[in-house]
């Protein structure tokens, strides 16, 4: 039987939402306070790239988007290091042919949002903004930006999908027994841009992920098909090292000279991007229940997470998708589907918040230390001997769609053979022998028993 659904948020997570939604024959309507980008143009500044991975393309797959997708997108095979004396490290990300995918968030978000208004059944509706929400008459009520006027519309249900910042995520947070936190961390973030080399060419390495760890900072590199790389300055608000030090132009001249030599000479646009761009604010927002009555978060508005496991998105995408399995195991029976919905994802989206917290210490500091690096080998060994008992928690996350919360679980367990191997006398030389695989055995072996 088909409903009426009000989506708050025309993001990435609310476009895909209303493609779903709309499959299941179900009329949809999506109220977006910000006005349409396909008319207003995307503001940048204040924005990483996005890297879509394997869940997020299993639930683009169900709506037959990859191809479409794909064109918009860049592969990216690993991280390439820079380290500071000029010299380069490549670290695949996982097995040949595998790679995560660069793509503009403003890109992303004009296609998804392209192809749900393909289906009559929804409707988008821009310069609305939430500013109250009635859970017993499921009623959302709204002003518009632009003529101010209110209004009210009603659903049979609600999904608030508006973000980190969730306004139907402020309003539940008014009903009894809802537990919410945020965290911001003590650094933020600036977006930078290498432009273009001649004829559209990329100045750098292409299918790459690149990073400049510096230890308690960083910078990173990602590449847009225009030939241009977003990248994005990772550092502390105060102290050494910190944003509160780049006060003139001369400092942030000085600053990268000494700290990213190499990437200088691609950023002609350094001073004015740093100034025209703010410093963006990075935050892990963990609440519960993301389900009250008949109004339901999903997404950022849910959970939202720093963005070092490149999860953000592709978490957002897997909640949608798991919703409409877990519809299709009740019968979409709503009530209990929604319930299920907010019990699966909760561990899971803790689980990828505290991963993606330590992958920052991984990217800035330990990307660069050789020890670190043999690690990544070592553990890489190990899982191509055993596919099917062993696996690096990267390809866990990004690779796989092993819930983020077994996947954590798992790489602990295995941290401790790494370990324990890492502490033989000499592994420089002897990580790659008979031995190794040895002692690997021997321990998975022992965890069947």
């Amino acid at each position: 039987m088909s409903k009426h659904f009000v989506i708050a948020g025309g993001g990435l997570v609310g476009s895909v939402l209303a493609c779903y939604l709309a499959k299941r024959g179900h009329q949809v309507s999506v109220y977006e306070r910000r006005a349409d980008m396909r008319k207003a143009g995307y503001i940048g500044g204040r924005s990483i790239n996005l890297a879509l991975s394997n869940r997020g393309w299993a639930a683009l797959d169900k709506i037959g988007l990859r191809e479409q997708i794909e064109k918009i997108s860049l592969p990216m095979a690993g991280r390439m290091v820079h380290n500071i004396d000029g010299t380069t490290a490549f670290i695949p990300y996982g097995k040949e042919g595998q790679a995560i995918y660069s793509v503009s968030r403003g890109d992303l978000n004009i296609a998804l949002i392209n192809e749900a208004e393909k289906s009559p059944r929804v409707k988008f509706f821009f310069d609305e903004v939430c500013t109250h929400i009635d859970f017993d008459q499921n009623a959302l009520q709204l002003t518009n930006a632009v003529t101010k006027q209110t209004t009210s519309v009603s659903a049979d249900h609600i999904f608030g999908a508006d973000g980190a910042f969730s306004a139907l995520r402020y309003e539940m947070q008014k009903t009894p027994q809802f537990d919410f936190s945020q965290t911001y961390e003590s650094y933020g973030y600036k977006e930078l841009t290498i432009p273009a080399g001649l004829n559209g060419t990329w100045r750098i390495e292409n299918n790459a992920l690149h990073i400049w760890p510096r230890k308690s900072f960083m910078m990173i590199a990602l590449p847009n098909i225009d030939g241009s790389f977003t990248c994005t300055l990772f550092a502390s608000y105060k102290g050494e090292n910190g944003f509160d030090k780049l006060k003139t132009e001369k400092d942030v001249e000085d600053f990268f000279q000494t700290h990213f030599p190499t990437a200088l000479k691609h950023l002609p646009d350094l001073k004015k991007d740093f100034f025209a761009n703010p410093t963006g604010a990075l935050v892990t927002m963990r609440c519960f229940p993301w389900v009250y009555k008949k109004t339901a978060l999903i997404g950022d508005a849910a959970h939202a997470v720093v963005p070092f496991y490149g999860q953000g998105m592709n978490c957002g995408f897997e909640d949608v998708r798991i919703l409409d399995e877990i519809l299709d195991a009740t019968n979409e029976n709503w009530d209990e589907a929604l319930d299920k919905y907010q019990y699966s994802r909760k561990p899971n989206a803790d689980a990828i918040a505290n991963l993606a917290l330590y992958n920052y210490i991984e990217m800035r500091d330990l990307s660069a230390q050789p020890e670190f690096q043999l690690r990544l080998k070592i553990e890489k060994k190990i899982a191509a001997h055993f596919p099917d008992r062993f696996n690096t928690l990267y390809s866990m996350v990004t690779f796989d769609q092993v819930p983020y919360a077994e996947a954590q679980k798992k790489a602990t367990e295995q941290g401790a053979l790494l370990d324990e191997i890492m502490l033989l006398d000499n592994i420089a030389d002897r990580w790659d022998s008979v031995e190794i695989i040895e002692k690997a055995e021997k321990w998975l072996n022992a965890k069947l028993h």
